[in-house]
């Protein structure tokens, strides 16, 4: 019998205690594993919104990026895209079908056939083997007008032992479908940072899919701070075993917009690990999040250790965030495995210790809220990212006192 581990949380403030978690007896089709993927659009029909992987999304709000659309090129394109690669990086094309595309990535969902399908170049960046690059890699992409279809797919190839940074920043509004798959070699240690800062009116999906190698390190670091409806698939398995990836997440969601992140991590060799940790906060009429963490630990997964958690801070009346850890199970030969989501609202308490100490209202709302990205900030460890993030942070808390004020 393999377990599968689930928090269903349409109560949107929930607590999840591993170590009181209750198994029940896995039926194969609600595997995380079963789920269709396909190059084809056409095998993945639009979706209706009721189902199991759609049921958050506000598919009614996606206009035309769940289209089989082209990219737009009348006149300007529907996005700029600007790369910067230290000497050494392979910088490149690959149509579909030549590899490695293809060989991690295959779509999940409309949205990632759509940008499949419509992609005949994808982006390809080859960090050589053994070389270490202090400079980040960078991908910038700039949305040229709300409703413009804009489709791309990148793929990141770090070979054996190579140690690299790549940032992936998304600006301005488009409707944006994304691919990004990545390759981490033997020994490789790379980073991942993608940035969603669009305005008001972007819409994003994407699904982004690593393969980690032997004794191979990844992260993946999502922040996202902007756009109308951003939705994102963060997926992970591993080639070898000693394989470690920590998979990260910041969001802020303001009056209107719904950041939507999604993670599965398939443990499909063994001793290896994983660390997922998402943290948002939440203000405004009609705000909302999702998060659904999905871990799969397969029969052949000796070993391995993997813990998942998610936090929500709510800091106004109309907001509401979805938290639903899922942990599936099929071999009871594991180092460890956890998940925990928690979903409140702003502590009051808090807010009147640092008040009963001199400190003004507006300052001590910004240390609670700053107090609680803290230690995932921290654990980002690019410092032009942190120093993003902290600013965004900080704008945001000024329309928090706006609205409390008003």
């Amino acid at each position: 019998m393999s377990l599968l581990l689930e928090k269903n949380a349409e109560n949107p403030v929930s607590h999840v205690d591993p170590q009181s978690r209750v198994g029940v007896e896995r039926v194969p089709d609600q595997s995380r594993a079963a789920r269709r993927r396909s190059f084809a659009v056409a095998d993945l029909p639009m979706p209706s919104g009721r189902e199991e992987e759609w049921r958050f999304t506000p598919v009614d709000r996606l206009g035309t990026v769940l289209s089989d659309t082209p990219t737009d090129t009348d006149g300007d394109h529907a996005a700029s895209f600007t790369v910067e690669v230290p000497h050494g990086v392979h910088l490149g094309a690959l149509a579909p079908g030549e590899a490695p595309r293809g060989t991690v990535l295959v779509p999940e969902d409309r949205g990632a056939a759509v940008a499949s399908a419509h992609t005949p170049e994808a982006l390809h960046l080859r960090i050589p083997a053994e070389a270490e690059y202090d400079a980040p890699l960078r991908v910038r992409v700039h949305g040229n007008g709300r409703g413009r279809r804009s489709n791309a797919h990148y793929v990141v190839e770090a070979q054996r032992h190579s140690k690299a940074m790549v940032i992936l920043d998304h600006t301005g509004a488009a409707d944006h479908t994304g691919n990004l798959e990545v390759v981490v070699g033997d020994g490789a240690d790379l980073t991942v940072v993608t940035l969603q800062r669009w305005d008001s009116d972007g819409l994003h999906l994407a699904q982004h899919e690593a393969v980690v190698g032997r004794d191979a390190t990844y992260k993946h670091i999502a922040v996202t701070l902007g756009g109308a409806v951003v939705r994102m698939n963060s997926n992970v398995r591993y080639a070898g075993p000693g394989g470690g990836a920590t998979l990260l997440g910041v969001y802020f969601a303001d009056a209107g917009q719904h950041l939507e992140h999604r993670s599965f991590v398939d443990h499909n060799t063994p001793r290896c690990t994983s660390l997922v940790t998402y943290k948002g906060a939440l203000q405004g009429d009609g705000a909302r999040t999702v998060w659904v963490g999905d871990v799969l630990i397969r029969k052949e997964a000796e070993g391995i250790e993997t813990y998942e958690l998610n936090r929500n801070l709510v800091l106004t009346d109309g907001a509401r965030a979805d938290s639903v850890p899922n942990l599936e199970i099929e071999t009871g030969e594991i180092a460890g495995a956890g998940h925990a989501s928690s979903t409140g609202r702003f502590d009051d308490e808090q807010l009147f210790y640092l008040m009963s100490r001199g400190v003004s209202e507006d300052e001590a709302r910004r240390l609670v809220v700053r107090g609680f990205f803290a230690d995932i900030v921290a654990k980002i460890g690019v410092a032009e990212v942190v120093d993003t993030v902290m600013a965004a942070i900080d704008e945001e808390l000024a329309l928090t006192t706006a609205v409390a004020s008003s």
